[in-house]
Protein backbone atom coordinates (compact mmCIF):
# COMPACT_ATOMS: atom_id res chain seq x y z
CA UNK A 1 0.00 0.00 0.00
CA UNK A 2 2.80 2.54 0.71
CA UNK A 3 4.02 2.41 -3.21
CA UNK A 4 0.16 3.39 -4.37
CA UNK A 5 0.29 5.79 -1.94
CA UNK A 6 3.25 7.36 -3.13
CA UNK A 7 2.12 7.23 -6.59
CA UNK A 8 -1.12 9.04 -5.07
CA UNK A 9 0.93 11.61 -3.31
CA UNK A 10 3.20 12.29 -6.27
CA UNK A 11 0.18 12.70 -8.67
CA UNK A 12 -1.38 15.04 -6.17
CA UNK A 13 1.73 17.30 -5.92
CA UNK A 14 2.13 17.33 -9.86
CA UNK A 15 -1.58 18.81 -9.87
CA UNK A 16 -0.55 21.32 -7.35
CA UNK A 17 2.30 22.46 -8.85
CA UNK A 18 0.97 22.79 -12.03
CA UNK A 19 -2.07 24.62 -11.03
CA UNK A 20 0.00 26.97 -9.24
CA UNK A 21 2.38 27.59 -12.74
CA UNK A 22 -0.48 28.74 -14.33
CA UNK A 23 -2.44 30.98 -11.51
CA UNK A 24 1.39 32.68 -11.51
CA UNK A 25 0.64 33.38 -15.30
CA UNK A 26 -2.28 35.17 -14.76
CA UNK A 27 -3.79 38.44 -13.17
CA UNK A 28 -6.90 38.74 -11.00
CA UNK A 29 -9.32 39.39 -14.20
CA UNK A 30 -8.20 36.77 -15.80
CA UNK A 31 -8.83 33.37 -12.97
CA UNK A 32 -12.22 35.26 -12.78
CA UNK A 33 -12.98 35.20 -16.59
CA UNK A 34 -15.87 33.18 -18.35
CA UNK A 35 -16.03 32.13 -21.40
CA UNK A 36 -19.60 32.43 -21.64
CA UNK A 37 -22.65 32.48 -18.90
CA UNK A 38 -22.66 28.70 -18.90
CA UNK A 39 -18.74 27.67 -18.58
CA UNK A 40 -16.71 27.95 -15.16
CA UNK A 41 -13.91 30.46 -14.54
CA UNK A 42 -10.95 29.08 -13.18
CA UNK A 43 -12.06 30.13 -9.85
CA UNK A 44 -15.03 28.20 -9.72
CA UNK A 45 -12.84 25.20 -10.64
CA UNK A 46 -10.27 25.79 -7.45
CA UNK A 47 -13.23 26.82 -5.61
CA UNK A 48 -14.95 23.42 -6.64
CA UNK A 49 -11.80 21.07 -6.14
CA UNK A 50 -11.56 22.62 -2.52
CA UNK A 51 -15.36 21.95 -1.89
CA UNK A 52 -14.97 18.26 -2.63
CA UNK A 53 -11.65 18.35 -0.94
CA UNK A 54 -13.27 19.86 2.21
CA UNK A 55 -16.43 17.13 1.54
CA UNK A 56 -14.33 13.86 1.08
CA UNK A 57 -11.22 14.34 3.06
CA UNK A 58 -11.71 16.46 5.71
CA UNK A 59 -15.49 15.47 6.46
CA UNK A 60 -15.31 12.42 5.17
CA UNK A 61 -11.96 10.91 6.06
CA UNK A 62 -10.64 13.30 9.01
CA UNK A 63 -14.66 13.84 10.46
CA UNK A 64 -14.06 18.02 10.33
CA UNK A 65 -17.88 19.63 9.97
CA UNK A 66 -18.57 20.58 6.62
CA UNK A 67 -21.81 21.73 4.96
CA UNK A 68 -21.42 21.81 1.22
CA UNK A 69 -22.98 24.04 -1.52
CA UNK A 70 -21.89 22.61 -4.72
CA UNK A 71 -24.23 24.65 -6.69
CA UNK A 72 -22.62 27.81 -4.72
CA UNK A 73 -19.19 26.66 -6.22
CA UNK A 74 -19.82 27.35 -9.88
CA UNK A 75 -21.82 30.90 -9.82
CA UNK A 76 -19.91 33.85 -10.29
CA UNK A 77 -17.07 34.81 -8.31
CA UNK A 78 -14.08 37.20 -7.87
CA UNK A 79 -11.18 35.79 -6.06
CA UNK A 80 -7.70 36.72 -6.71
CA UNK A 81 -5.09 34.29 -8.24
CA UNK A 82 -2.75 34.88 -4.85
CA UNK A 83 -6.11 33.82 -2.64
CA UNK A 84 -6.57 30.99 -4.94
CA UNK A 85 -3.33 30.11 -5.01
CA UNK A 86 -3.11 29.78 -1.14
CA UNK A 87 -6.42 27.83 -1.60
CA UNK A 88 -5.35 25.29 -3.66
CA UNK A 89 -1.77 24.97 -1.48
CA UNK A 90 -3.88 24.41 1.49
CA UNK A 91 -6.65 22.27 0.52
CA UNK A 92 -4.30 20.17 -1.26
CA UNK A 93 -1.90 20.13 1.84
CA UNK A 94 -5.00 18.68 3.90
CA UNK A 95 -4.99 15.58 0.99
CA UNK A 96 -1.44 14.72 1.17
CA UNK A 97 -1.35 14.67 4.67
CA UNK A 98 -4.27 13.10 4.96
CA UNK A 99 -3.34 10.59 2.47
CA UNK A 100 0.43 9.88 3.87
CA UNK A 101 -0.36 9.22 7.75
CA UNK A 102 -3.44 6.94 6.67
CA UNK A 103 -2.35 3.58 7.69
CA UNK A 104 -3.64 0.38 5.32
CA UNK A 105 -6.68 -0.45 7.86
CA UNK A 106 -7.46 3.41 7.16
CA UNK A 107 -7.73 3.23 3.47
CA UNK A 108 -9.75 -0.05 3.64
CA UNK A 109 -12.54 1.91 5.61
CA UNK A 110 -15.39 3.08 4.36
CA UNK A 111 -17.58 6.26 3.81
CA UNK A 112 -20.68 7.66 1.33
CA UNK A 113 -20.10 9.37 -1.56
CA UNK A 114 -22.68 10.30 -3.28
CA UNK A 115 -25.53 7.18 -3.64
CA UNK A 116 -22.49 4.57 -2.91
CA UNK A 117 -20.16 3.61 -0.61
CA UNK A 118 -16.41 3.91 -1.45
CA UNK A 119 -13.35 3.03 0.77
CA UNK A 120 -10.57 5.63 1.61
CA UNK A 121 -8.21 4.34 -1.32
CA UNK A 122 -11.36 4.82 -3.60
CA UNK A 123 -11.54 8.54 -2.86
CA UNK A 124 -8.61 9.49 -3.15
CA UNK A 125 -7.98 7.33 -6.52
CA UNK A 126 -11.33 9.20 -7.90
CA UNK A 127 -9.95 12.77 -6.52
CA UNK A 128 -6.39 12.47 -8.51
CA UNK A 129 -8.61 11.71 -11.23
CA UNK A 130 -11.73 14.41 -10.90
CA UNK A 131 -8.76 16.87 -10.05
CA UNK A 132 -6.67 16.40 -13.31
CA UNK A 133 -9.65 16.85 -15.30
CA UNK A 134 -10.35 19.83 -13.95
CA UNK A 135 -6.55 20.72 -13.94
CA UNK A 136 -7.02 19.88 -17.77
CA UNK A 137 -10.00 22.58 -17.80
CA UNK A 138 -7.21 25.15 -15.66
CA UNK A 139 -4.45 24.24 -18.26
CA UNK A 140 -7.39 25.09 -21.49
CA UNK A 141 -8.69 28.68 -19.89
CA UNK A 142 -4.98 29.54 -19.92
CA UNK A 143 -4.01 28.77 -23.04
CA UNK A 144 -7.15 30.68 -24.47
CA UNK A 145 -6.04 33.76 -22.82
CA UNK A 146 -2.43 33.84 -23.05
CA UNK A 147 -2.42 32.13 -26.31
CA UNK A 148 1.50 32.23 -27.78
CA UNK A 149 2.49 33.44 -23.96
CA UNK A 150 1.47 30.42 -22.18
CA UNK A 151 4.12 28.72 -20.82
CA UNK A 152 3.73 24.99 -20.72
CA UNK A 153 3.67 23.58 -16.97
CA UNK A 154 4.84 20.38 -17.97
CA UNK A 155 8.73 18.83 -16.89
CA UNK A 156 10.60 19.48 -20.71
CA UNK A 157 11.45 16.25 -21.43
CA UNK A 158 15.12 14.43 -21.39
CA UNK A 159 17.10 14.34 -24.47
CA UNK A 160 17.65 10.56 -25.28
CA UNK A 161 21.48 9.80 -25.99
Amino acid sequence: MNEIKNILNDRFEAIERRIVLVLEQLDDEQVNWRPNDSSNSISNLIVHISGNINDRIGKGMNKKPFTRDRDGEFEVQVITKNDLIEIIKTSLREVKVTLMAMNNEGLLETQKTGNREQTNLEVFIQSATHFSEHMGQILYIAKILKDEEYLTTTVPKKKRV
